[in-house]
This record gives structure tokens, sequence and C-alpha cells, in this order.
């Protein structure tokens, strides 16, 4: 039997998807909801030759990871429900989904235009299929630029109007 309300997230690695986890903890705690995170799969072209069982290890560990990031683990005061699906990220969270007492929550951005081309939005195939309420987490000022650091090496720029500090030199030994 399915839980009366369910919180469910997905995530996929990205700040955008941290973002919406944190949103998506403090949801279920106010609702007394079990939390179910996501991680969807699919082999890429160049995992042919990859068994499916290592790929979806490395979805398991997606979650982890993310709960370790944000929380520093799993937290202890909520039902936790984590689930790997070996699909597209919009049908799997949909699919998750079991009732309209349910609250799906996704990050906005945190891909490319060329994934978003490829494999369409995931927050736009959410909000089109969900038989529930869709939160769409969007990246804060700080998370896009993280992003963009993360995916093209770049350094993260500098706020206007603030210059890179000075390496102090070292305090001179007394003695």
């Amino acid at each position: 039997m399915a839980d009366p309300t369910r919180v469910i997230v997905g995530l996929n690695g990205s700040l955008s998807s941290l973002a919406a986890l944190y949103r998506a903890v403090g949801e279920a705690a106010r609702r007394g909801a079990a939390l179910v995170p996501v991680a969807a799969w699919t082999p890429a072209d160049g995992d042919g030759l990859r068994p499916l069982s290592e790929l979806e290890h490395a979805a398991r560990r997606r979650l982890d990871t993310a709960f370790e990031q944000t929380f520093g683990g799993y937290p202890a005061d909520l039902v936790i429900r984590p689930l790997v699906v070996r699909g597209d990220a919009g049908p799997a969270l949909v699919a998750a989904v079991t009732g309209p007492d349910d609250l799906l929550v996704v990050g906005t951005g945190g891909h490319g235009r060329l994934d978003r081309l490829l494999h369409g939005s995931v927050t736009r195939h959410c909000r089109g299929h969900a038989a529930c309420r869709v939160v769409a987490v969007p990246p804060s000022e700080l998370l896009e630029r993280l992003e963009f650091t993360a995916r093209s090496g770049a350094p993260l720029p500098l706020a206007a109007g603030h210059r890179p500090a000075r390496t102090a030199a070292p305090a001179a030994a007394t003695g």
C-alpha cells in the first residue's frame, strides 16, 4: 500500500538537483510525508560494454552522494524510500507518483541546451504529465554560476565591484 502522501524528488547529481533535494526534505518534514528520492538511469552510447548492474549501482551511489553533499548523510527523522529506475528522468519521476496528494520536486537548470534538446525538459514533462502538484526549484544565481564553472572548467566570476584577494605574505617568525 502506498503512503497517503509522499514527496518525490529527482536527483541527477547536478547542483540544481541538490537544491531540489533540500526543498523536498523540508516539504517532507512539514507534511510528515515519506521522501522518495529518484535516480533515473539509461545506458549512454558509450556504456554498451558496461554491465547494467554497474550502471544501476552508479545511480544508487548518486543518491547516496546527493544526501552526503547536502545533509552529511540521510536525515534520520524522515522515512526515506530511495528509488533507482532504468529510464528517462521525466517518465520515471511521473511514474513514481501514486496520487494527487503526492508532491513532485524537480530542480530546473543543471544541464545544457544540448541535453535539453536531445532529452527534453524534465520539468516540462513532469508538469505536463504528473497527477500531482509539481514544484520546480529554480537555481539561485550562485548555483547557475557553479554549474557553469563545473561544466566549463572556467573559474567562478567575481561579483561586480570585487577584486581577487591578494595572497598575504607569511608572518615573520619571532624569536
